[in-house]
C-alpha cells in the first residue's frame, strides 16, 4: 500500500525526494511561481474546505483544469488529481442544502466534465456517500456514465476521514476491494489502517500536523511542531514501521504518474 504524506507547504515538494506527498489545490492555486517536485505527488482538490466555507464550488471546471494542467507542467511528477467532488458529511449537507444523491450526481458529473476537457490529465473518480448503500449507488452512477471503476488505476473513497475507524467504513472498503477496485482512502489514519490497510492500494493523512499542535517546537522558529518537516518525516517513518510490522509497505511500487484508462 502506498501512503501519501499530506503536507500544507508546497515547498516541501522540493525537499523530500523519496516520499509520496499529497498537496491541496487550496495551497497552490494562489501561487505565481510553483516548486519543481523531486518526488511523486497527488493533488487534493480541497473540496471539504471549499464546501464548508462556501456551500458550493467557487471555481468552475475549466479553471480547475487550467490549474491542474499548470501543476502538471510546472511542478511535474503529478501522479493523480482529485476531482471537484462533493462530500457527504451531515455538516456539509447542511451547508449546501442538498441531498446525498445530489452530491453524488454532481461528483460523477464533474469527473465526466473534467475528462472531457482534459482527457490527458490523471483525474481519478471518487466515491461519495454515507452508508454502504450510498456508495454502491455512487458506483452505479459512474457505470451509467460510462466509467468502468474496475478498470480505473485508482478509485478514491471520500467522506471517511472523520469516521475512518468505524466498522461501516471497513465494510465499505472491503466491499469495493472485493470487486477489484484499486482504492485510495482519503485521510485514513492508523486507526483505520490497522483494520483494513490490505483493502487499499493507497491512502493519505496529515494528522501529524494536528498532533504537532500540542508538541513544543524543535527550535526558536517553531512554536509547535504543526508545521515542521522533521516532525512530519518522523511521523511518516512511524507509519512505515507500523505497516511493515503488519506485512504492508507504505511505499508504492512505482513513482510513475497514473495513466488514465479510457
Amino acid at each position: 500500500m502506498k501512503f501519501y504524506l499530506g503536507v500544507h507547504q508546497p515547498i516541501w515538494l522540493t525537499r523530500v525526494p523519496d516520499i509520496p506527498l499529497l498537496v491541496s489545490h487550496r495551497r497552490l492555486g494562489h501561487r505565481r511561481t510553483l516548486p519543481r517536485a523531486l518526488t511523486e505527488w497527488a493533488l487534493d482538490s480541497g473540496g471539504f474546505t471549499e464546501l464548508q466555507l462556501h456551500g458550493r464550488w467557487q471555481i468552475n471546471e475549466k479553471d480547475y483544469v487550467r490549474a491542474v494542467r499548470r501543476y502538471s507542467d510546472e511542478i511535474g511528477h503529478l501522479a493523480w488529481a482529485a476531482p471537484q467532488d462533493w462530500m457527504c458529511e451531515p455538516s456539509i449537507l447542511k451547508r449546501t442544502g442538498l441531498t446525498v444523491r445530489e452530491h453524488q450526481r454532481r461528483t460523477v458529473r464533474n469527473l465526466v466534465r473534467l475528462r472531457e476537457l482534459a482527457p490527458d490529465l490523471p483525474f481519478v473518480p471518487v466515491l461519495q456517500g454515507w452508508t454502504i448503500a450510498d456508495y454502491q449507488r455512487c458506483a452505479d452512477l459512474y457505470y451509467r456514465a460510462g466509467i468502468d471503476l474496475e478498470a480505473e488505476p485508482l478509485v478514491g473513497v471520500g467522506t471517511v476521514c472523520r469516521r475512518q475507524h468505524k466498522a461501516v467504513v471497513e465494510e465499505i472498503m472491503r466491499a469495493f476491494a472485493s470487486r477489484n477496485f484499486s482504492l485510495h482512502g482519503f485521510g485514513i489514519k492508523l486507526g483505520g489502517l490497522s483494520q483494513y490497510a490490505e483493502a487499499l492500494s493507497s491512502s493519505d493523512s496529515m494528522s501529524w500536523s494536528r498532533r504537532g499542535r500540542y508538541v513544543p517546537g524543535c527550535g526558536p522558529s517553531h512554536r509547535t511542531e504543526s508545521n515542521c518537516l522533521r516532525f512530519a518525516l518522523s511521523w511518516y517513518r512511524q507509519i512505515q514501521t507500523t505497516l511493515g510490522s503488519a506485512g504492508l509497505s507504505a511505499d508504492g511500487p512505482s513513482s510513475e504518474p497514473l495513466a488514465r484508462v479510457a
